[in-house]
């Protein structure tokens, strides 16, 4: 197992396959919070299944109304179970802060960087640990 640091966003636990992404996506317009799959024709994952899945991408993308697709996408339970960044995005914080605070579930968000989104592997078995201020990436073997 490799650990990997990184600075936590929002706090919470989550265990999933990872699914690595080099293009963002924007929840709104993007992510059908009914489904939890994306929707946006033009992003490479169109029509992939996220739910339950760690999510790790760039960044994220597009409107400040993102933010509660995602919260309405983790109160169903159809949203990622984590979420790793590159760079922290504060709509995407906001979402999962919000369903923390209203709805009682996490979302894990944390931001490692370039150098550690290097490291990670599409299809990885990932726990995500995320604690008051960091946060660690515990990869198992590729699944």
């Amino acid at each position: 197992m490799t650990a990997l640091p990184a600075r936590t966003l929002v706090e919470g636990r989550a265990e999933g396959l990872l699914m690595l992404w080099s293009v963002p996506l924007s929840f709104w317009g993007g992510y059908d919070s009914g489904t939890g799959r994306v929707i946006d024709h033009s992003h490479p994952a169109f029509g992939v299944e996220v739910a339950g899945r760690i999510l790790a991408m760039p960044s994220g993308r597009g409107s400040s109304s993102a933010s509660s697709v995602l919260a309405e996408a983790i109160r169903r339970g159809t949203a990622p179970a984590g979420i790793i960044l590159a760079q922290a995005d504060p709509i995407i914080t906001v979402g999962a802060i919000v369903a923390a605070r209203l709805y009682c579930r996490a979302c894990p968000v944390v931001v490692c960087g370039a150098e550690v989104m290097g490291r990670l592997v599409d299809g990885t078995l990932l726990r995500l640990i995320a604690g008051t201020d960091t946060a660690t990436l515990n990869l198992s073997a590729a699944v």
